[in-house]
């Protein structure tokens, strides 16, 4: 399988306030503690940094961290809700997708989706994204832009 991006980085209108959903969704599936620079916190392919004049937040995306089963998939929407953050889908299958997707999705503190997903079997290397959406307001445009880049 050929990757499409190195590495995603979301930029967090407050970091303080990100950062505790952000380890918590990313320790619950077993991703371990994140590498701190000075204005970021990153896990092998995603990063949070902190939004500000030359980055604005990021709104309107959605992230799928890959999850090792799919009871891991359960622990972490009961975890994630448990401990306050906005349910957007509770753990299920999602035969619209494939016929092994396996999700559950919460909100992040900006409102972007992020979500667990299994997909029948572990998915080998060390990446914490499965998949990302970018909701646009002009598909066609977006389109032909990243078929450009």
């Amino acid at each position: 399988m050929l990757d499409v991006f190195d590495h995603v980085g979301v930029a967090v209108s407050d970091l303080d306030g990100s950062l505790p959903f952000y380890e918590l969704a990313l320790a619950q599936l077993g991703y371990g503690e994140p590498y701190r620079g000075d204005w970021f916190y990153e896990w092998e392919d995603l990063a949070i940094g902190q939004a500000g004049d030359d980055r604005p937040a990021t709104r309107n995306l959605h992230l799928a961290l890959a999850a090792p089963s799919r009871d891991a998939v359960d622990a972490w929407w009961r975890a994630m809700t448990a401990a306050g953050h906005p349910d957007d889908g509770a753990p299920g299958p999602r035969p619209q997708y494939s016929p092994t997707y396996y999700g559950a999705f919460v909100r992040d503190p900006d409102g972007n989706g992020v979500e667990a997903v299994h997909h029948g079997e572990p998915r080998p290397g060390e990446n914490v994204l499965d998949h990302l959406w970018i909701r646009v307001r002009d598909l066609a445009e977006s389109r032909l832009f990243y078929e450009t880049v």
